[in-house]
């Protein structure tokens, strides 16, 4: 009796150790296979996939999800008979590696867990299950992981951003669910992260079920994209510059084409990219424009009646005041360019012009109208840490603060207030938001959301800004400093700049340091597009009207072809050939209203860049109604209203 008991408390002992030992085996494949010395009994690990797409505004693919596996191998499941060596042999195919190699990576391992090969795509996985299928490869196992890929590599990689690998543990009734899945942390992929996040919709003991992230599309067309990083690229290489900025606006609807910032990095290979590359310059660096502001100061003195297209100042080299405190301020000039008015000043870009031109506007006034072109604040436009620019309130404005801002300095703005201030221009008025986001789309497509920048808001009168961009127009004319901007057969309304940066180690302006910038707005009489281009401490030549305005001609030449923009006064029809058709010369005025009927937009330009005229313009194509009507005697105040159709 006391034996029986014996043998049964030995058999209870040794089964104790036996279900010890195979508990100890179980725990210590799960730690191996989860790879974290946090993994316990209890805890469940998912990978959580379905994260969005971010596209460009034609539906190309910038950023998605691709799923990926790394191949495993667990030495205690290999087949004894063939051995190390016939696992090699079956899998260096597979894996494109010398069989010879994995033995190897087998046979010295201390661990009985090895990665024999991390990030493998579907169909290396495939071959791998089919051999399994035929009783080989034992040993061998499947772990899968999510990966985010960029097609488009460095492509407009600020404004897309990047994402990194996040483990979220939650507790459970059945226990811990540690979660892998990825989060934004740069970029749209940062800004819009819990749009392309996949979220859980049901939860139920040992299951969890996902919903896919949705679809963010973007306004830039990777065309456009890519044609102005190339361009950029030969910039940034030509001048040896710090950094190079170049964006393209439709200023009708607010979308940015096109946005680069240079230098840049690429998404797929994040290894310790420097903080430069990482930066979207358009949208978060302020500077001081320098003179392509005077479009803006210029703009909202005539808006105002502080000034009008008549009033004339004498330059002679620099701007001299008097301040009440005593103080002299002074402001040079490129040259002395004598006695000017408002076109003169954005052609020659005369500083002692703009600054006396200040000088007829109030501080508040000024302030508020640079306040509503939207200085100082932020666009909205979808980039996360944009800033805000820098226009300080006007009890710390200084006697020396309006005529300085004037011509572009005391005052920082991102690239990104400026091309959306210049739509205002470029719509008779109408400020339109900018926007870096079209569309947030749902997984199946059936619902979307718009992305709203805020709505757009009358700036100036429409006559002031066709007059703006009437001299714009000049400035590409033999005698402005925008000539190397000029495209044939296209009117452009350009402004070229060159700014001084701030040296805080002298607390003054730099000698040596510029920024070089030149916007344009094409077609001049109604444009449909802005380019802007900022180059950024570059080395040699320093103005913009030398190395900004040739980059931007030959971004328009390109750009102008593939957008299909209308282009010269000349009608093309293309045919098997192309032929030329020479237009109606257009109509003279000479006293009294002509006869507009007929008349196409293009051949009114030169009509529409007259001062002693004006205009109200309705739709596209050719004149079908007038008023005044025909042989009507024009006063200095009638105004011509044509329909067009």
């Amino acid at each position: 009796m006391n034996e029986g008991i014996s043998l049964k408390k030995r058999f209870v002992f040794f089964a104790s150790l036996l279900g010890a030992a195979a508990a100890a085996l179980i725990i210590r494949y799960a730690y191996l296979m989860l790879g974290s010395q946090d993994s316990t009994i209890g805890m469940r690990t998912e990978i959580v996939s379905g994260r969005g797409p971010i596209l460009d505004r034609n539906g190309k693919i910038l950023a998605m999800e691709t799923r990926m596996s790394n191949v495993t191998f667990w030495k205690p499941s290999m087949d004894k008979a063939g051995g190390s060596e016939q696992v090699a042999k079956d899998l260096a195919p597979i894996l494109e590696i010398p069989a010879g190699d994995i033995k190897k990576q087998i046979d010295s391992s201390a661990s009985n867990f090895i990665y024999l090969k991390k990030s493998v795509d579907d169909t290396t996985i495939k071959l791998i299950e089919d051999a399994q299928a035929n009783r080989m490869l034992k040993g061998v196992g499947i772990e899968p992981m999510i990966n985010r890929i960029y097609p488009e590599g460095s492509l407009a990689a600020q404004i897309i951003g990047f994402t990194t690998t996040t483990i979220k543990n939650t507790e459970e009734a059945a226990g811990t669910v540690k979660s892998s899945g990825r989060d934004g942390i740069a970029g749209i992929e940062n800004a819009f992260n819990d749009d392309l996040s996949p979220s859980l919709v049901t939860t139920s003991p040992g299951i969890r079920q996902y919903q896919n992230g949705s679809q963010v599309y973007l306004t830039l067309d990777i065309n456009v994209q890519m044609i102005l990083e190339n361009i950029s690229a030969n910039v940034y290489r030509d001048t040896k510059a710090e950094a190079v900025m170049f964006l393209a606006m439709d200023p009708r609807t607010g979308d940015i084409l096109g946005s680069v910032s240079l230098p840049s990095f690429d998404p797929n290979n994040i290894n310790n990219p420097s903080d430069s590359a990482l930066m979207n310059r358009p949208a978060i660096w302020s500077y001081e424009p320098g003179s392509v502001f005077k479009i803006f100061s210029l703009s909202a003195m005539m808006d105002t009646g502080a000034i009008n297209g008549d009033t004339t100042f004498y330059c002679n080299g620099q701007y001299e005041k008097v301040s009440s405190l005593g103080e002299l301020i002074k402001i040079g000039c490129l040259d002395a360019h004598g006695w000017v008015n408002a076109r003169d000043i954005i052609v020659y870009s005369c500083n002692a012009g703009a600054a006396y031109a200040s000088d007829r506007i109030t501080v508040p006034v000024f302030n508020d109208k640079l306040r509503e072109y939207g200085f100082g604040s932020r666009t909205n436009a979808g980039n996360p840490g944009e800033t805000m620019g820098f226009l300080r309130p006007v009890d710390n404005w200084s006697e020396r603060s309006k005529p300085t801002i004037a011509i572009g300095q005391e005052i920082a703005v991102s690239a990104l207030q400026m091309i959306q201030a210049a739509s205002a221009v470029a719509n008779d008025g109408i400020l339109v938001p900018a926007r870096i986001v079209s569309k947030i789309v749902s997984a199946d497509g059936k619902k979307t959301r718009e992305y709203d920048a805020g709505p757009p808001r009358q700036v100036l009168k429409a006559e002031t800004a066709r007059q703006m961009r009437s001299y714009m127009a000049d400035v590409t004319s033999s005698i402005g400093t925008g000539w190397r901007a000029d495209v044939a057969d296209m009117s452009m309304a350009v402004k070229t700049g060159t700014a001084q940066l701030y040296d805080p180690n002298t607390k003054g302006y730099s000698s040596t340091d510029f920024i070089a910038s030149c916007m344009a707005m094409l077609p001049a009489q109604s444009p449909s597009l802005i380019l802007y281009l900022v180059i950024v401490k570059p080395k040699g030549e320093i103005l913009g009207g030398r190395i900004a305005a040739p980059p931007i001609r030959e971004a328009a030449e390109e750009l102008i072809n593939y957008l299909g923009i209308p282009r010269g006064l000349n009608l093309q029809i293309t045919h098997p050939g192309t032929i030329s058709l020479q237009p109606l010369p257009y109509p003279e005025v000479n006293g009294t209203v002509p006869d507009f009927t007929g008349v196409s937009k293009r051949q009114l330009l030169p009509l529409l860049l007259r001062d002693d005229l004006h205009f109200n313009i309705t739709g596209d194509g050719w004149v079908k109604n007038q008023n005044p009507p025909p042989g009507t005697p024009i006063e200095p105040d009638t105004i011509i209203t044509l329909e067009l159709e």
